[in-house]
């Protein structure tokens, strides 16, 4: 259990954290949520004394190990995919030889008493659980499952990581985390670098998680998949929910509205006192009782209720000129990155006032598809054609980054600005919540968010028919995400959308184009639609299926194989005796480990000999591993 008391943290005059506290038990699944700048990914570095609070204490148990998904990465980028991933567990290899050298200097001593000799048994007993807790006999399959899980495939296992893109980088650490396995686990934002396919497998990862998991995650639908515990940071305070997401906006609701009501008393009961004392000051006779009142109005504690929450983007796009019927048509479109061919002779048509998502997975043609679109990519064949008088209003996946650091708002958005809108720049600064001397600030100070929202104030300067939108909630709060949805449903354009929120694309469009293997499919529905065409939860299922099965049949293929039936059969029986052996061989470690740590083993005349039994066993041990491996290896063909 990790305990947060009285916890302070001060910036100057602002105050980040007063005196907060709350726990956090061995198997809890947390949702960290609150306004952009709250103090979230501060309180991570708190736990993981990377920041040091002016109060309080932050208590870890020592037997008790944190991780966390760090934006800095730092790979080798010659490793292949899989020596990078095998990297996590460097500490593991590096204890098994310190335990194979306690084992020989244990087996040459005979001074059984000593207290040296006690210690190193310990160790050795010590060592010996945490590798087993690793499962370091099962640690390549383990691997290839995560890896698989975050979307690689078999033949990206030897590439080098330089040849990865940061997204795809950062899945590689992102593996390296979750194999290592420690009791608490803290995510910060994990799902922008993920499809949804992968969004699907970590949220079942997760939810089955043995340990611990912290999530900072303006994803609502991941938040309510994985989280049973909600704490909020606001004004300087935690308030904790026992409920996910969804539920915690509903008690929240509750809490607020008591908050207002019993500030609003306050508020009554302050003016009705300062009244008072201005009154008694006016008197002589009573000037000390006023003194004492105002002494006793500024030691009551203030409730305060966060401003941002009551405030919101006001999100309009101005109408366009209609465009004709069909706003944008591809046809036989190929695309080649190098020897990578991405798109190989799609179509796709896109009429006027139709909303459409792309999906799949990352590195499948999503964002190149857009690109294209909008004239930003050339293409090796094929025709895309723009209908008449479309007008294409383009959010890049980068978009936020493309802004000129040197300008203030207010000059990003005059810069930008056509003759009929400039007179409404302010007004529309103000509709995204820049406003006073925020318009003044430069763009290099602006957070994640407030860059964001920056880019989607300059899109709305002109008008567009046609938007074509690539991951535009990339950060974006909640509540900020909630209000651009709310306005692409109001938007009587058309619309194209790569994104990878469930929760944001719930609804909001009429059709779902998946990219799969160079190829497009569509849906005639959102993505829920398109989640319970392909009835599973986890996608990458169907593709476990169809390797079976086949897509449309239920005819299972039989594996190609040499051997006989009884041959096949024989090998099963085997591998089952051999893992039998093994458990076996485990429970009779454990015993002797067990006896070991007696203090009285020792001073027994079958001490050494017992010691030697430990040793032959677990070389047994090692010996029958290796032979499960190998027959493993024969069925897996099979």
């Amino acid at each position: 259990m990790i305990n947060i008391s009285n916890l302070s943290l001060f910036f100057g005059d602002r105050v980040l954290f007063d005196n907060i506290g709350f726990t956090i038990k061995d198997n809890d699944k947390i949702g960290i949520v609150g306004r952009n700048g709250a103090g979230k990914t501060t309180l991570f570095k708190i736990i993981l004394k990377e920041i040091t609070p002016d109060t309080g204490q932050v208590l870890i148990p020592n037997n008790k190990t944190t991780g966390y998904l760090k934006q800095e990465l730092n790979l080798n980028p010659e490793y292949t995919v899989m020596e990078e991933t095998l990297s996590a567990f460097d500490e593991i290899n590096q204890m098994e030889d310190e335990l194979k050298k306690i084992e020989i200097e244990l087996a040459t001593r005979e001074d059984f008493h000593s207290k040296s000799y006690l210690q190193l048994v310990e160790k050795m007993v010590a060592l010996n659980d945490i590798i087993k807790h690793h499962d370091v006999g099962s640690l390549k399959g383990n691997i290839e499952k995560v890896l698989k899980g975050l979307g690689f495939e078999n033949k990206d296992f030897s590439r080098k990581i330089k040849e990865f893109s940061g997204g795809w980088q950062i899945r590689v650490e992102l593996a390296k985390l979750l194999l290592r396995q420690p009791d608490y686990i803290m995510l910060d934002e994990p799902t922008n670098h993920l499809d949804i396919e992968a969004i699907i497998w970590l949220e079942e990862y997760l939810k089955s998680y043995s340990g611990a998991v912290l999530l900072i995650s303006h994803d609502q639908r991941f938040l309510d998949n994985v989280t049973k515990r909600t704490i909020e940071i606001e004004n300087a305070k935690v308030y904790d929910y026992p409920a996910p997401y969804t539920k915690f906006v509903e008690l929240r609701k509750e809490r607020r509205e008591k908050l207002i009501a019993a500030y609003t008393n306050q508020q009554a009961v302050i003016k009705q006192k300062e009244r008072t004392i201005e009154r008694f000051m006016a008197k002589a006779t009573k000037t000390k009782l006023a003194q004492s009142m105002q002494k006793q109005l500024d030691k009551m504690e203030k409730i305060e209720i966060d401003e941002f929450d009551t405030k919101a983007m006001k999100l309009i796009f101005p109408p366009a000129d209609r465009s004709g019927r069909i706003v944008v048509k591809a046809e036989k479109l190929t695309k080649s990155y190098g020897n990578n061919t991405v798109l190989k002779d799609i179509d796709l048509t896109l009429e006027r006032g139709e909303k459409i998502s792309f999906v799949g997975q990352n590195g499948q043609g999503k964002t190149t598809l857009a690109k294209i679109i909008v004239n930003n990519l050339n293409y090796e064949s094929g025709n895309v054609t723009l209908g008449h008088n479309v007008k294409i209003g383009y959010y890049a996946q980068n978009q936020s980054d493309l802004l000129d650091t040197k300008l203030t708002v207010l000059e990003t958005m005059e810069n930008n600005a056509t003759a009929e809108t400039r007179t409404n720049i302010r007004k529309l600064l103000g509709a995204f919540l820049f406003s006073g001397e925020d318009v003044e600030k430069k763009v290099v100070v602006l957070s994640g968010g407030e860059k964001a929202r920056l880019a989607i104030a300059v899109m709305l300067l002109r008008p567009f028919n046609f938007l074509v939108l690539d991951e535009p909630t990339n950060h974006l709060d909640i509540l900020s995400k909630n209000v651009l949805k709310q306005a692409l449903l109001d938007y009587n354009g058309s619309m194209i959308i790569v994104s990878h929120d469930r929760e944001f694309l719930s609804g909001l469009t009429d059709k779902t184009v998946e990219f799969r293997d160079h190829k497009l499919k569509t849906y005639l529905g959102d993505i829920n639609y398109f989640l319970e065409k392909r009835q599973i939860d986890d996608i990458r299922k169907i593709e476990l299926k169809n390797s079976i099965s086949g897509s449309d049949t239920k005819t299972v293929k039989k594996p190609a194989s040499k051997l006989s039936y009884e041959e096949r059969k024989s090998l099963q029986r085997e591998l089952q005796k051999i893992e039998r052996k093994i458990e076996k061989l485990e429970k009779e470690i454990e015993q002797l480990e067990t006896l070991m740590l007696d203090p009285e083993f020792h001073s027994r005349n079958d001490a050494p000999e017992k010691f030697k039994l430990h040793t032959d066993k677990k070389q047994e041990l090692d010996n029958a591993m290796e032979d499960w491996e190998v027959i493993q290896e024969k069925v897996e063909k099979l």
